[in-house]
């Protein structure tokens, strides 16, 4: 099996204008000595250079892609978001929604950022290739239809996944989000319909807050079609995996998706300055496998994994590589260098408990 990986440059040079972390520079608000945006095109060009370095890049069909195109956009987001959105970007940049600034440019690179989700599902539908990681930037789990939020412009995956439907007959999607942030946007679009699964497992109460319940899981022609599992913070390894074996392989399992999508973030690592998860490179590396077999077993390994979010620059790259080997079933290593430090443990008592109630709620069928 050939895993596509599809990245361009461009990419990286995504600017969220004069931030400090996630605050505007200004008032009181003095710049950082780094300058910038927490989401940051080093996190993204460190995995690269690790997987050069490694030799991972190696082992993987290398692909660039072009922008995704007006009518593509145009299945998510509305004429008059995009109609903004390039007005804005063509001036020099700005902000149109909530936490999710850039500069001038930015409507084209976000544009190719979710041309690469496109390519990606796309090459894998054709049969081109047999799975793929799409390293996009800017990411897309949070953008509402008409409000960019959280860092995300497009709505890549949904992106994607309309022209996979439109163009390739596609019917049923599952998308496993384990960004540790709510995949909210991906929530808004498909919350009223069945033909897409969305599962998103993130830290309680983290970021949008009051989003993300166990209780909200659709509504109408897509009741029963959305899963929130908000993990309290710290779960950490273990209880991760307990999650994909208790709750999201067999959900997978009940659905039978035609494809399978990860929103592929690494904030819930160990030492993310947006999250408190304490998860490791080994925690993706094995979440990965696991997809993987579900998608082998169900969808005759029709699987994409989609970069979103991950913000320490020295972590994400050793999670990245993880994932990719894995994704790969390369035996190339980049040994994770906090394996010392942070013993696999079991999940505290709290988790069980919360294990169970959630393993109840989701336990029935799809209609």
């Amino acid at each position: 099996m050939t895993t596509g990986f599809f990245w361009d440059e461009r990419c990286f040079w995504h600017s969220g204008g004069n931030y400090a972390y996630t605050l505007p520079v200004g008032g009181l608000v003095q710049p950082l000595a780094a300058g910038g945006l927490s989401e940051s095109p080093e996190t993204k060009r460190r995995l690269k250079n690790l997987m050069d370095v490694t030799g991972l890049t190696g082992d993987l069909a290398v692909r660039g892609a072009g922008a995704a195109t007006p009518e593509e956009l145009a299945r998510v987001h509305p004429s008059g978001y995009l109609d903004d959105f390039k007005r804005v970007s063509d001036s020099g940049g700005g902000e149109l929604g909530r936490g999710a600034p850039f500069a001038a440019g930015g409507y084209e690179i976000a544009a190719l950022s979710a041309g690469l989700a496109v390519a990606a599902v796309r090459a894998v539908m054709a049969g081109e290739i047999g799975n793929a990681y799409a390293l996009s930037r800017p990411p897309g789990h949070h953008c509402l239809p008409e409000t960019p939020n959280g860092f995300c412009l497009l709505a890549n995956i949904a992106i994607a996944i309309e022209a996979a439907q439109a163009e390739a007959g596609v019917g049923r999607v599952a998308v496993i989000d384990w960004d540790v942030h709510h995949g909210n946007g991906t929530e808004a679009i498909y919350y009223e319909r069945g033909d897409v699964l969305t599962i998103s497992v993130h830290q309680e109460g983290n970021y949008p807050l009051n989003t993300g319940a166990i209780a909200d899981q659709g509504r109408g022609p897509g009741e029963g079609f959305n899963m929130n599992i908000p993990l309290p913070a710290g779960a950490g390894h273990t209880a991760y995996l307990a999650v994909m074996d208790e709750i999201i392989v067999p959900a997978l399992e009940r659905y039978k998706p035609d494809l399978i999508i990860v929103a592929c973030g690494f904030d819930a690592s160990a030492i993310d300055p947006m999250a408190r998860m304490l998860a490791t490179a080994e925690t993706f590396r094995h979440m990965t496998l696991k997809v993987k077999q579900a998608a082998g077993d169900l969808c005759d390994g029709r699987l994409v994994l989609v970069h979103e979010g991950g913000y320490s620059e020295v972590y994400v790259p050793f999670c990245g590589h993880a994932t990719i080997a894995a994704l790969s079933g390369s035996k190339i290593c980049a040994p994770d260098p906090l394996r010392i430090a942070l013993e696999v443990r079991q999940p505290s008592d709290r988790f069980d408990r919360f294990l169970r109630e959630v393993v109840r709620d989701f336990a029935t069928g799809f209609g």
